[in-house]
């Protein structure tokens, strides 16, 4: 070790290392002898005293802070595992409350197609749930989970929320295609229930993304119909049963011919949200033989 060299003009420093050994030996000579010798006493123990205390107290206010930040460790883990507990608890709840809505929903769905089978009443009728459906944000054609099993036959009339959804246009052994009213192809021969005016409902896919589908060729000779009556089937349509309710004039005019009035309306079916449907399965074919 090379020593230490005071250079002629410079001031004597005294490396920190030097005087932090130095004295860390003074200190830790000074603590044995003032435990086992009376070699401090008087003045000179006290004169010790202020040097020896403030070390005391510095390492007893580091221990009491290293016991503080062990306890503050300590209660954090318990809140960590508290906190994964309530997580868990809370994604359980979740799970739970998103059952019991779907629970809810499906149970209203059942009550909305019970009350339509209490109106159809002299009709039989088989529950089917929807298991696909065509591209697009409405059922305008969709797949249900009954077929030639269940005794279900082309051109059986479908309903569900408060009327008429369309026709089964194919079967399977286990499986039926449905084309709704607000399909393009779809046209219903109607008739204005307060009325008995005739008209035809066509599908407008386009047009029910306002919520509405088109009707033409009513024949109000007497000027009664207004927005908001309900429209039903007709009796003199070959595929569609009498009297099942299609839903409410929205819009009406008079077309240009002056005869005849064409205009709007509303489904009485949700064709953006639906699950489960009703097959009633005679046929009208089967009713006027």
């Amino acid at each position: 070790m090379s020593p230490i060299v005071k250079r002629k003009g410079e001031k004597f420093t005294l490396p920190s290392k030097y005087l932090l050994f130095i004295l860390t030996i003074i200190c830790a000579g000074a603590i044995i002898l003032t435990f086992n010798t009376n070699i401090f006493s008087g003045t000179l123990n006290t004169a010790v005293g202020y040097v020896i205390i403030p070390f005391e107290k510095g390492i007893s206010s580091v221990g009491g802070w290293l016991a503080n930040r062990s306890e503050e460790l300590v209660q954090i883990r318990s809140l960590l595992s508290e906190n994964e507990s309530l997580k868990a608890q809370i994604d359980e709840l979740t799970m739970e409350n998103t059952i019991l809505q779907q629970e809810r929903y499906e149970l209203a769905t059942l009550r909305e197609l019970y009350q339509l089978d209490s109106q159809y009443e002299g009709y039989e009728k088989v529950g089917a749930r929807i298991i696909a459906k065509d591209a697009g944000n409405w059922f305008h054609s969709f797949v249900i989970d009954k077929g030639e099993e269940d005794g279900i036959a082309v051109d059986m009339n479908v309903i569900a929320g408060s009327g008429l959804v369309g026709r089964v246009v194919d079967v399977g052994k286990n499986w039926s295609k449905v084309t709704s009213i607000i399909a393009d192809n779809s046209n219903v021969s109607s008739k204005v229930l307060s009325t008995s005016d005739y008209l035809v409902v066509s599908g407008d896919l386009e047009l029910y993304g306002s919520g509405v589908i088109k009707f033409e060729k009513l024949v109000d000779s007497a000027d009664k119909v207004v927005e908001g009556d309900k429209i039903v089937t007709s009796n003199i349509s070959d595929k569609y049963l009498p009297n099942i309710l299609i839903g409410y004039i929205s819009a009406l005019e008079v077309d240009a011919n002056n005869i005849t009035k064409s205009g709007q309306l509303t489904p009485a079916v949700d064709f953006e949200h639906l699950e489960e449907v009703l097959i009633i399965r005679q046929l009208k074919q089967s009713i006027e033989e």
